[in-house]
């Protein structure tokens, strides 16, 4: 009787496991998604205040041209055609991919920022257990983009950290996305499948960022603590003699 308690024991823990990972997990998903959603509102937001400067400019410039000479009716309705012409090529002009790249010329925060949209949009290629390590990898963007905001993009660290955002895991992943499906389960010479290398990949990846993030982040823990240890012996009261 106590060992199939202890089995019953065990499987309710495993069952609790898994679900506060399925809970965690799906918290991640949901803030990639959150900020997602935000990255696209304020790409709209840029759209809409281009369209109303064009508007704008091309309004000005038809009260100019008509204080000067009369434009009539039919210059009236051309510079309504114009405005709404540009408008239009401004507001529908094609945005980004569905998948978009990771850019290698833009600075360290806006690089992260790009890095995580490339993770959530491309997530729906991925098999579960590679979601799994990309939500990982977005979770901890905002501890990275904090520290690499503040670091020359020159830097051996943030260097680091930007080929591997821009270059090396985005490869990974599109160069899976190229592998036809019913070959992402052969195993290899090594018994590895597709997946499982894609897997093995990520975590690496995801490894190295952790590490980079670290490294910053002591960083800034050395300065703290240096510059605290200057101003007391500068500034500290001397400890009076016993």
């Amino acid at each position: 009787m106590s060992e199939v308690t202890e089995k019953a024991e065990r499987a309710i823990a495993r069952a609790d496991r898994v679900m506060a990972s399925l809970d965690t997990r799906s918290g991640e998903v949901r803030a990639a998604a959150r900020r997602e959603r935000q990255r696209l509102n304020r790409a709209l937001g840029q759209r809409l205040a281009s369209v109303g400067v064009a508007v704008g400019v091309i309004s000005l410039l038809t009260i100019v041209v008509g204080l000067i000479t009369p434009i009539g009716m039919f210059g009236f309705l051309a510079a309504v055609g114009v405005a709404i012409g540009i408008a239009s090529l401004l507001f529908f002009w094609p945005g980004e991919s569905a998948v978009p790249t990771v850019p290698k010329d833009v600075p360290n925060g806006e690089m992260v920022q790009k890095f995580d949209s490339f993770l959530y949009r491309s997530r729906h290629v991925l098999p579960a257990p590679a979601q799994a390590v990309t939500d990982s990898i977005s979770a901890q963007l905002g501890t990275l983009k904090a520290t690499l905001e503040r670091v020359d993009p020159m830097d051996p660290d943030a260097q680091d950290a930007r080929r591997l955002m821009s270059i090396h895991l985005p490869g990974l992943v599109e160069r899976y996305a190229n592998v036809p499906a019913a070959y992402r389960t052969d195993a290899d010479a090594e018994g590895l499948t597709v997946d499982e290398r894609l897997v093995e990949g990520l975590e690496a990846g995801r490894g190295a960022l952790a590490e980079v993030s670290e490294r910053l982040a002591k960083r800034d823990v050395d300065a703290f603590s240096t510059q605290g240890r200057f101003i007391q012996s500068k500034y500290g009261e001397p400890e009076s003699p016993a």
